[in-house]
């Protein structure tokens, strides 16, 4: 039976979602070995990679279980009993034909930001901005709307056909002493969404003007490559 689990897990706990062959510190090499702990020999494929500190609160993965596991409701609660920095918020049967990665239709990315310097128990969830102005903020992120070739937001080494992405949507929004970033698109580039908010605030802070962010998303002058801080970030949902 094939299933897919929603799961949302404390980025700072790893060295990133995908599986390394230098550590076994990773998302997907937590939940291996407990599935393998209940006798679940099968690999979970994820809807995509985070990088080491991002967090999720709506990562989908799919895998396969054998017939003794028909109960995808125990098998949540034996996994949320075993694993203490990932939570599974749903197991559900799917058709042998879904696929995490390639039958996702939207990806949202969600970025948390604190003007003032978070607090010691803050630190490993929320990043840090500060002077800037919200309205150029607003009219950055408005830029990458649309599709576009993403070649100068992204960082090499993944296996990719091509660069261009769309991105449906962009949204600031404030609550109290809290900062968020949204971004929906078909998918993103490793690490973009950090390369995008970086650049969109160096656009608010004045550091870099919208003439050069257009510039750079159009593959004529790259003017920055910083990454924003992997803490702030959350993959917050897959829609499918």
């Amino acid at each position: 039976m094939k299933v897919k689990a929603v799961i949302s897990y404390d980025g700072s706990a790893y060295q990133g979602f995908q599986k390394q062959t230098s550590t076994k510190r990773t998302v997907t090499s937590a939940i291996e070995k407990a599935l393998g702990d209940l006798q679940i020999d099968s690999a979970i494929t994820g809807s995509g990679r985070t990088d080491a500190g991002v967090h999720a609160t709506g990562q989908v993965i799919h895998f396969d279980l054998p017939e003794f596991w028909n109960d995808p409701a125990k098998l949540k609660r034996t996994l949320n009993r075993k694993l203490s920095r990932i939570h599974f918020k749903h197991i559900s049967e799917v058709p042998d034909d879904f696929h995490a990665r390639f039958s996702a239709k939207k990806r949202i990315y969600r970025y948390v930001f604190k003007e003032n310097e978070p607090s010691v128990f803050e630190k490993k969830y929320i990043s840090h901005y500060s002077g800037f102005n919200t309205d150029i903020l607003r009219e950055a992120l408005s830029i990458f709307i649309g599709e576009h070739d993403f070649a100068y937001f992204h960082k090499t080494g993944s296996d990719i056909h091509t660069t261009v992405r769309e991105i449906y949507r962009t949204d600031y929004r404030q609550h109290g002493k809290h900062h968020f970033v949204y971004f929906s698109a078909n998918g993103f580039l490793r690490s973009q969404v950090r390369m995008m908010v970086e650049a969109a605030m160096l656009c608010a802070q004045k550091e870099l003007t919208l003439q050069q962010l257009h510039r750079q998303l159009e593959g004529k002058e790259r003017h920055t490559t910083g990454l924003a801080q992997p803490q702030g970030l959350y993959l917050a949902r897959i829609l499918y």
